[in-house]
């Protein structure tokens, strides 16, 4: 999966883009833990393969127009603004499968649901990050006239599944569906940030990228600790945690803070540059998306409440114990890492300033 980050050739990203699918597919499908794993596993594969097609007709397009795949030379070329709707449309089919965005999202919460504790934090950490790692390595710099047409649109859908995700997320009574459209809602948080096209919006979103793949996979290594120890995943089996699982209470109370990005956090410091960047390009969307924020703390803080505070279950008392040693060391460095973005975020901004002007005054994004 590394890999696809490293390509700067459009055939090969196209290749191990579409490579992920195949240990992903096995994960679910073989290791998934219910009997719909099968179902979730083709469900996931079909979307994500049928929405790369259109990429790959688009690559074969620019080969053919140009004569390369390589970014560094097509970076270079000019096509016309019909051309570069054409094209982004079809990059467009294929990232947006990916980030999810609705209504091609729907594939994502299944298949959370069926993987394995280890697939989950695959699809969190890394898999999500594709979709929007594509829009602002390809689709973004080798087509900006069409990346200006489309950013309302962009901004529409945005909101939409910002919106949708949180409110589905608060009626959702399974663990795993909970965190799994959180991330929808935190991705889409991501292409707002994205396409408002101006320094503070692209490095908010970055940074939002690196924190969900931390606070995301950690809340699903949560899960995944509760579900070893009483083999269920549903909400209403739990309750009063805090009495017979202190230690699990505390580290799944900093996740849960950093998931509704607390100041402090890895997210905050994310979701605070991305709405700066957003109010300068759109008010009512930066606006709505802020509706988003309250909405996830609401169903953060319910579901905390609900697993932790609420109805202590006495006929499980034996079948809970606190997390062991190995356990807490599988979460300290999720947790130095969110801590270490959320209080000195200055380090991995640096990093980026420089790529990112780069790619604003590249598409002339002023």
């Amino acid at each position: 999966m590394i890999a696809v980050f490293c390509m700067l050739d459009l055939l090969l990203f196209y290749v191990f883009f579409e490579s992920v699918l195949i240990p992903m597919f096995i994960i679910i499908g073989v290791w998934g833990s219910r009997q719909r794993k099968i179902q979730a596993a083709y469900q996931f594969f079909l979307y994500t393969l049928f929405g790369s097609l259109f990429m790959l007709l688009a690559i074969l397009l620019i080969f053919f127009q140009t004569g390369t795949t390589d970014l560094q030379i097509l970076l270079t070329t000019e096509f016309s603004e019909r051309r570069q709707i054409l094209l982004w449309i079809a990059f467009f089919a294929s990232f947006a499968v990916k980030v999810p965005m609705v209504p091609v999202h729907i594939w994502l919460p299944e298949a959370h649901v069926e993987a394995p504790t280890a697939g989950s934090v695959i699809l969190a950490g890394i898999l999500l990050k594709l979709g929007t790692y594509g829009f602002l390595r390809f689709s973004i710099p080798m087509f900006p006239e069409a990346t200006l047409y489309f950013t309302p649109f962009i901004y529409t859908l945005s909101v939409i599944a910002i919106i949708y995700t949180s409110l589905t997320t608060i009626r959702q009574i399974d663990l795993k569906k909970i965190i799994a459209y959180s991330s929808v809602a935190h991705m889409n948080f991501v292409t707002i940030g994205m396409f408002s096209l101006n320094m503070q919006g692209i490095e908010g979103s970055i940074l939002l990228m690196l924190s969900h793949g931390l606070v995301s996979s950690a809340l699903f290594l949560c899960v995944g600790a509760l579900y070893d120890r009483h083999k269920t995943r549903l909400v209403r089996y739990y309750g009063g945690l805090a009495q017979t699982m202190p230690i699990f209470s505390v580290i799944f109370l900093f996740f849960t803070l950093a998931n509704m990005s607390l100041p402090g956090t890895s997210s905050f410091i994310g979701e605070f540059l991305i709405l700066v960047g957003a109010f300068q390009r759109n008010t009512l969307i930066a606006t709505l998306a802020a509706l988003g924020m309250i909405l996830g703390a609401a169903y953060s803080l319910w579901l905390y409440n609900r697993v932790v505070f609420g109805n202590f279950q006495p006929n499980f008392i034996n079948k809970f114990s606190d997390l062991n040693r190995r356990e807490v060391f599988i979460f300290l460095p999720f947790i130095l890492g969110v801590i270490w973005m959320g209080v000195y975020p200055e380090v991995f901004l640096e990093s980026m300033h420089t790529s990112v002007s780069n790619l604003i005054q590249h598409g002339k994004f002023y």
